[in-house]
C-alpha cells in the first residue's frame, strides 16, 4: 500500500470509528430519553417510587461519575418525604414545565455530567492539556445597565461575537465533550433572539444566561418553554435601596417582576448575588432568602466582589470578618436541617467541593465579546484569541497551561484563586506566558492588579488556615468510628490542633483495613477504602507531619527545613497518588524518607 493510499484508509477508518461513536451516543441519549419520559409521567402516580426510579435510572447511566454514597443518600432522602429537601424537590416538579423539566434532565443530567464528562476525559488524556466541563462566553459587550464593580463594563460597549462565532464554539465544544454553555456580557439578553437560535440549534446542549432581568419578557418565556434547553440566573444585590444603588433606580421591582413571569411560565431559573462590603447583611439575612424563594428561585450563587478594573473600588471588598461570616452562613441556609429550601453556592468558598480553582479550562474558562480566550471571567489576560485560532489551540495557550500546571493553588481549598488569595503566583503566570491584558477600555498590569490583593490575602490567610483545619479534622472525625475515636484519644479539639501528626494517618489506615474485612485480600480491601480518605490521611498529611513518632512511640518536632524537604517530595507523591491503583506501596515508598 502506497503512502497516499494509507492516509486515505486511515482516514476513512477514522471517519467510519467516529461515526459509529456518533451513533452509539445517539441510542444512548434516546435511551435515556424513553427512561427519563416513563419516569416523569410515574411522579404522578407514585411519587417517591417515581423519584426512587430517577435516582436508578441516574446511577445506571452516570455509575461511577459519583459516589455510592450520594446516590444511597439521595434514596434516604427521598423516603423521608418530611425532609426540608423533599418539600425542595417537590415543589420543583409541581412547578416546572414538563418539556423544561425533561430538557434539563435530559441535555444537563445525561449529554452534559454523562457523556460530555466521559468524553471530556478522554480528550484531556488525548490532547494532554484541561478540558473545561462549560464555556462561559460573552455575545456582546453592550448593557443597558452600568452598575458599580461590575467587571463587564471595563469592555466596552461595541463588541460581539457573531451569531456564527458563537455557534462555531459549541460545534468545536462538542467535539471536545462539552454541552454546557453560560453566557454573561455585558448583558447578553440583548441578543435573546440569536440566543434563542443557538438553542433551537444546540438541542442537545444545556445553556445558561447571567442576566440583569430588566429584558425578560412574556415573549421570551414563551421561548424558553419551547426551547426547554435554556435557564437564567438574575441579578440582585439585596433590597431595593441596596439593590438599586449599584445597579440603578427602579431596577429591584423589575428584577421582582421578571421572577414572577418565568415562575408562573413553569421556567427554572436563579439568582446572581455579588456580596459586597456594603450589602452583606441585606442579601444573606432571613428576608432576603424568603424573598426569593417567594418569586420562585431555585438556587443562588454567591461571588465574592473582584476589584477588576482601573475604576475598582477595593473598599467595596468583603472584610475579613464578614468573608468568615458568609462561610458559616451559606452552609447553614443549605444544611440538611433548618436553614431555607433553596441551594446556594458560594463561588469562593466552596473550593473544597470542586478541588480549588476551577479556572484556565479545569472546569471552565471566558470568552471575551472580542473572542479573547480568558482563564476566568475576572481574569482579563490571554494569549489566545477564537477568531485567530482553535478553541483547541485556545486552551494549548501558555497561560492556560500555566495554570493546568500549578492547580490547585493552594493546598488550602478556602484560599483557591491565584489572584484574590494567591496574588504571586498570577503575576508569575502572567509573566512567563506573556499573556496580554485584555481589558479595551484601560489595560491594567497584572501588577496592578494583584497590588489591590496583597493586604486582602494576607489578612484572610489566618482566617482560612484557622477555618480549613477546623474542616478537615471535622471530616476526618467523621471518617473514624467510635472505637478508633476512643483508641485514638482524639477529640475533634484536639484533631484540629493536631491534625497533621502523622500516627493519625497510620492509625486510620490500620484501623479502617481491620474493620472492613479480615479475611479479604489486598486489592479488594483498597477498593473498599475511599480513594479521597487513602490520599487526603494517608498521602498528604504523613509526610508533611508536624511531628514525628520514633521506634518507641514518642513523638518529636520536625526542624523547618526538613518539612520544606518533606513539602517537596510530598508533590511528587501526589501527583503519583491521582493515578495510583496500588497504594500501599506508594505509601512504603513515603515512609522511606
Amino acid at each position: 500500500m502506497d503512502e497516499i493510499s494509507y492516509d486515505l484508509f486511515t482516514q476513512e477508518r477514522k471517519r467510519r470509528s467516529k461515526k459509529m461513536a456518533s451513533l452509539k451516543d445517539a441510542a444512548e441519549r434516546q435511551a435515556f430519553s424513553l427512561a427519563i419520559d416513563a419516569t416523569l409521567k410515574s411522579l404522578n402516580k407514585d411519587r417517591e417510587k417515581g423519584l426512587l426510579n430517577i435516582v436508578n435510572l441516574a446511577q445506571k447511566f452516570m455509575g461511577s461519575n459519583f459516589r455510592s454514597e450520594a446516590y444511597e443518600g439521595a434514596k434516604k432522602m427521598i423516603q423521608n418525604p418530611d425532609s426540608k429537601w423533599m418539600r425542595y424537590v417537590n415543589r420543583l416538579l409541581d412547578e416546572t414545565d414538563p418539556h423544561v423539566a425533561k430538557m434539563t434532565a435530559l441535555n444537563l443530567g445525561y449529554q452534559a455530567a454523562f457523556a460530555g464528562t466521559k468524553k471530556i476525559r478522554k480528550m484531556r488524556e488525548i490532547e494532554n492539556c484541561n478540558i473545561p466541563w462549560l464555556i462561559l462566553m460573552d455575545p456582546t459587550s453592550a448593557c443597558n445597565l452600568h452598575c458599580t464593580g461590575c467587571w463587564a463594563a471595563e469592555y466596552g460597549h461595541k463588541l460581539n461575537l457573531t451569531f456564527d462565532e458563537l455557534d462555531n464554539i459549541v460545534t468545536q465544544g462538542k467535539e471536545l465533550g462539552v454541552y454546557f454553555y453560560m453566557m454573561t456580557g455585558g448583558e447578553p439578553l440583548v441578543r435573546k433572539a440569536d440566543i434563542i437560535r443557538l438553542c433551537e440549534k444546540h438541542n442537545d446542549c444545556a445553556f445558561h444566561c447571567y442576566t440583569n432581568g430588566t429584558l425578560v419578557d412574556e415573549k421570551l418565556c414563551e421561548d424558553m418553554k419551547r426551547v426547554g434547553n435554556l435557564s437564567l440566573s438574575i441579578s440582585l444585590e439585596g433590597f431595593e435601596d441596596a439593590n438599586d444603588f449599584r445597579r440603578g433606580e427602579g431596577v429591584y421591582n423589575k428584577v421582582l417582576h421578571a421572577m414572577d413571569l418565568l415562575h408562573e411560565n413553569g421556567l427554572i431559573f436563579g439568582n446572581s448575588v455579588c456580596y459586597t462590603s456594603k450589602n452583606m447583611d441585606a442579601v444573606t439575612s432571613d428576608e432576603f432568602f424568603d424573598l426569593l424563594i417567594e418569586h420562585g428561585s431555585r438556587f443562588a450563587w454567591y461571588f465574592h466582589l473582584m476589584p477588576v478594573g482601573m475604576k475598582a473600588s477595593p473598599e467595596l471588598m468583603p472584610t475579613r470578618e464578614q468573608r468568615e461570616y458568609i462561610y458559616h452562613r451559606l452552609r447553614e441556609v443549605r444544611g440538611f436541617e433548618g436553614g431555607k429550601e433553596i441551594f446556594v453556592m458560594d463561588f469562593q468558598n466552596d473550593g473544597e467541593y470542586v478541588g480549588g480553582c476551577i479556572a484556565g479550562g479545569r472546569n471552565y474558562c471566558h470568552i471575551n465579546p472580542k473572542g479573547d480566550v480568558e482563564p476566568c471571567v475576572f481574569i482579563h489576560y490571554s494569549g489566545a484569541n477564537i477568531r485567530e485560532k482553535s478553541l483547541l489551540e485556545c486552551l494549548k495557550q501558555p497561560l492556560f497551561m500555566a495554570y493546568r500546571d500549578n492547580q490547585p493553588f493552594n493546598e488550602n481549598m478556602l484560599r483557591p484563586c491565584p489572584m484574590l488569595e494567591n496574588p504571586e503566583l498570577l503575576r508569575k503566570m502572567v509573566e512567563r506566558a506573556g499573556a496580554k491584558s485584555t481589558d479595551l477600555q484601560s489595560p491594567e498590569t497584572a501588577e496592578h492588579l494583584c497590588a489591590k490583593c496583597d493586604h486582602y490575602a494576607e489578612v484572610w490567610k489566618k482566617q482560612a488556615d484557622e477555618l480549613w483545619d477546623e474542616s478537615q479534622a471535622k471530616k476526618a472525625m467523621k471518617g473514624l468510628s467510635w472505637i478508633q475515636k476512643f483508641r485514638l484519644s482524639m477529640s475533634k479539639k484536639k484533631l484540629t490542633k493536631r491534625f497533621e501528626k502523622t500516627i493519625l494517618a497510620d492509625r486510620y489506615k490500620s484501623d479502617r483495613q481491620k474493620e472492613l474485612n479480615k479475611k479479604v485480600d489486598e486489592t479488594s480491601v483498597i477498593k473498599k477504602i475511599s480513594k479521597k480518605d487513602y490520599r487526603e490521611y494517608d498521602i498528604q498529611y504523613y509526610a508533611v507531619a508536624l511531628s514525628k513518632t520514633d521506634s518507641s512511640g514518642n513523638t518529636k518536632k520536625v526542624s523547618a527545613k526538613k518539612k520544606q524537604e518533606y513539602k517537596t517530595e510530598i508533590n511528587k507523591y501526589a501527583k503519583k497518588a491521582a493515578k495510583a491503583k496500588d497504594f500501599t506501596k506508594l505509601i512504603g515508598s513515603i515512609r522511606q524518607m
